[in-house]
């Protein structure tokens, strides 16, 4: 993994100044908070770290990103969900300054993308992680220290927050995939930034390994560090984002907490008779919130209507309706991202652009 010196970004549209707060003690050894970067106390605020306004990357014809609009807020994990080629890594090359936008505006901690105040505060992974395979995992991340003016002491605490200080001292080619993949996070650690972009962290890692990684994000997204999570794996992002954003064709399509893309409950009900059960879930729920398919009934917004179904089952039983089936439905976050996004199964000419022009 390469650390890239801090690029001067060409000129950049102006957006509005973010909200700026008085800056606490910096941990010891590092440089005072730069006057965009001041973390909030408390778990997630209103605060944007990331803010982009009709964002495009266009290669030729293809838009690889198109008028994107996304905004990330201070102290959340945020899920980035896309299929393959959707777009995102793309999108974190251009938030890190690694390649520039055909058109719009972005600003990430309050600056242009890969200037040095932007660069101070981000750590990334973008893609697989690289490193001297003959070198200690200490002496890669040593080296990447002093490239990129970090202090010593942050090389061990790095280590510890990815669980690698027992092998730090092993050369990185003896290490499993998943422990390259956890070297590549603390690499990104070290500077201990306030925005933490990480980009299809679980690629390749058996279920263990994906396990452990979840873990590990889910601990590092505590407190008031941002972490931007790029993945393609509903279950991955389900499990530990606070918000989600899904990408398709280089666009947002939604965005949302997982329980808001995946809708409300709905209680289904197999009875018998099925008409005698129909009238009594009308007393109980209302028309407008029951639905019949077959010998199917359905009823929605159960929390709004303030109905369990232990209730539910109580009342037809004693009504002497026979309940064959009564279960709780729940739209995955899977369905609604193949709704969303058609599967992704056209998004290969991105995906192979986002290779040539990475």
């Amino acid at each position: 993994m390469k650390l890239q010196p801090p690029m001067q970004a060409q000129p950049q549209p102006q957006l509005q100044p973010l909200r700026v707060t008085t800056a606490p003690e910096r941990p010891a050894g590092l440089a005072p908070w730069p006057q965009h970067a001041v973390p909030v106390a408390g778990r997630r605020t209103e605060e944007l770290v990331i803010q982009t306004t009709a964002l495009t990357k266009a290669y030729g014809a293809i838009r690889a990103v198109d008028d994107l609009a996304l905004n990330v807020r201070r102290g959340e994990v945020y899920g980035f969900l896309g299929p393959n080629g959707a777009g995102k890594t793309t999108t974190l090359r251009m938030l890190l300054g690694l390649i520039q936008p055909t058109s719009g505006e972005v600003r990430v901690l309050g600056a242009a993308p890969g200037t040095p105040h932007s660069l101070a505060q981000v750590g990334a992974m973008i893609e697989t992680p690289a490193f001297y395979p003959f070198l200690s995992g200490e002496d890669n991340l040593r080296m990447l220290a002093r490239y990129a003016g970090v202090p010593g002491h942050r090389i061990g605490a790095a280590l510890e927050q990815v669980d690698l200080l027992g092998r730090a001292g092993d050369a990185f080619r003896t290490y499993s995939l998943g422990m390259k993949q956890r070297l590549g996070v603390a690499a990104a650690l070290m500077k201990n930034p306030a925005l933490l972009i990480l980009d299809e962290p679980t690629n390749g890692l058996d279920p263990a390994g994906m396990a452990e990684m979840r873990t590990l994000i889910r601990d590092l997204g505590q407190g008031e560090r941002t972490v931007l999570l790029s993945s393609h794996l509903m279950s991955e992002v389900e499990q530990i984002s606070d918000r989600v954003g899904i990408i398709s064709h280089g666009r947002l399509v939604a965005e949302g907490t997982v329980n808001d893309l995946r809708g409300a409950d709905r209680l289904l009900i197999h009875a018998d008779p099925v008409e005698a059960a129909r009238d009594l879930l009308v007393e109980l729920a209302g028309e407008a919130h029951l639905s019949r398919d077959g010998e199917m009934l359905a009823i929605t917004d159960l929390d709004d209507l303030a109905l369990n179904p232990a209730y539910v089952n109580l009342r037809l039983v004693t009504a002497g309706i026979a309940v064959h089936e009564l279960r709780l439905e729940r739209a995955s976050l899977e369905s609604v991202f193949l709704a969303l996004t058609g599967a992704g199964h056209d998004g290969d000419q991105h995906a192979e652009l986002e290779v040539l022009h990475g």
